[in-house]
């Protein structure tokens, strides 16, 4: 009898929260009424940004990371006497294909613009653990930034703006699985359409053939990657953000086309109004056709000053 009355106050305890003797809900979640789960609460980075913080970055980055980068890699830096006029806050507007890419940008970054750049990180990938989050905030005063939901997501992108930071963000959300580029996400048009601050588009190319996705150090040889800046550019009073960011993708697209044929080539090319996406191809062809060596530095050399 004992048994049986104790499975009997089972029964019961399972029915007062909802469950029939199986355990189970009588209702599928399909079924189920929506509600709103808990906000999360995103990782607080304002630490990042004190004095005793930058001086600390100042050795993780420029002392650390930066050398072991350009001693591993062999970077080549374009266009930088394009940003020589930047005095407020700017976002700056990249392709992502590989962990190289951030080290690359701040590292060739002039230091009065490097040292007030933050850079937007993925929530899920970079603060999903403390240990990871604390590293990722000091070493590249970085913030988290949601992938989903783009209204949460840029308010803290927002108030950097307005406290004068410049911002780091790689409108395609994530790295690359194959090395080609992906359509921009409008939040980072968004951010320069509502604060009134100019984007500067910039490309980066070789990070995916010297580390893809998965790998975590360079490969051997010192491999040819490069960073190449565009021009500020400014959302116009009646332009929506679509537009603008159309107008981003098709300047991206012409960087990368001026990387492979040259400053020339690249106002003529009709592939300079989209941001390359690769061949039309299985995965394995789109993989090596990324993979192809960088061309030599010769052909890097440009003739003309851009006006």
């Amino acid at each position: 009898m004992s048994g049986g009355r104790m499975k009997l106050v089972q029964e019961i305890r399972l029915l007062r929260r909802g469950r029939d003797w199986r355990g189970r809900a009588p209702a599928p979640r399909s079924a189920q009424p929506w509600s709103e789960g808990p906000r999360s609460r995103p990782f607080p980075t304002e630490w990042a940004r004190t004095p005793l913080a930058a001086a600390a970055r100042t050795v993780a980055f420029d002392g650390v990371l930066r050398t072991v980068t350009w001693n591993q890699t062999r970077p080549e830096i374009h266009g930088l006497d394009l940003i020589e006029g930047i005095r407020g806050p700017v976002v700056f507007v990249a392709n992502h294909a590989s962990h190289l890419d951030t080290p690359l940008i701040l590292g060739s970054l002039p230091a009065r613009l490097r040292r007030r750049v933050a850079v937007a990180a993925a929530a899920d990938y970079f603060f999903d653990a403390r240990w990871r989050a604390i590293a990722t905030a000091l070493t590249f005063n970085a913030f988290p930034i949601e992938r989903r939901g783009v209204e949460r997501s840029l308010d803290l992108a927002s108030e950097l703006l307005e406290d004068g930071w410049s911002l780091l963000i790689y409108p395609e959300g994530t790295r690359s699985p194959d090395g080609w580029a992906r359509r921009f996400r409008m939040g980072a048009a968004l951010l320069c359409r509502e604060h009134g601050v100019p984007a500067v588009p910039l490309v980066l190319r070789g990070t995916y053939q010297a580390m893809p996705r998965g790998g975590f150090w360079p490969k051997r040889g010192r491999p040819v990657v490069s960073v190449r800046y565009g021009r500020p550019m400014v959302c116009e009073p009646d332009e929506s953000t679509g537009a603008f960011n159309g107008r981003l993708e098709d300047e991206v697209g012409r960087l990368w086309v001026e990387h492979d044929e040259g400053w020339w080539a690249s106002l003529h090319s009709p592939d300079r109004r989209r941001v390359p996406r690769g061949p039309d191809a299985p995965e394995w062809r789109r993989r090596w056709e990324a993979t192809r060596p960088a061309p030599p530095p010769s052909r890097h050399h440009r003739i003309w000053r851009r006006r």
